[in-house]
């Protein structure tokens, strides 16, 4: 079995990262996963949140993203992300302006839905802030 994997995040503007990785943690709605080389084939949605990148030679990055579908095969991983920043990159102006975007989308809601799923991206966005 290969000690690496294909792993690209693309995000709406461009594509952020192409390269092998040991492991990938995605931050999945149903919880964080694990993905690494040999993984089952799998499609999750992503929800707000921090993904920790292992490359081979033991280098580590974080990259923040918001929404989007990760899919996941034995031999490569793809996250499609609404919004990707790296960590080195997020500052709390613009976590801070997301946040408030997020609170504008939870007022503006027209139905219990969105404004349920608009509480929940906005609640995402508060801890990653508090995680700052």
């Amino acid at each position: 079995m290969a000690d690496t994997f294909h792993f690209e995040l693309v995000s709406p503007v461009k594509l952020l990262f192409s390269a092998e990785a040991a492991m990938v943690v995605v931050p999945g709605v149903e919880g964080d996963f694990a993905v690494m080389p040999g993984h089952a084939p799998v499609i999750s949605t992503v929800r707000p949140g921090m993904l920790d990148i292992s490359l081979p030679g033991g280098e580590k990055q974080r990259v923040f993203v918001r929404g989007g579908f990760a899919d996941v095969a034995p031999d490569a991983l793809t996250v499609l992300a609404e919004f990707a920043l790296p960590e080195s990159e997020l500052d709390k102006t613009v976590l801070a302006q997301q946040i408030k975007n997020a609170q504008e989308d939870v007022d503006d809601a027209a139905s219990d839905e969105a404004r349920n799923r608009a509480q929940e991206h906005l609640d995402h966005l508060i801890k990653i802030e508090s995680a700052l």
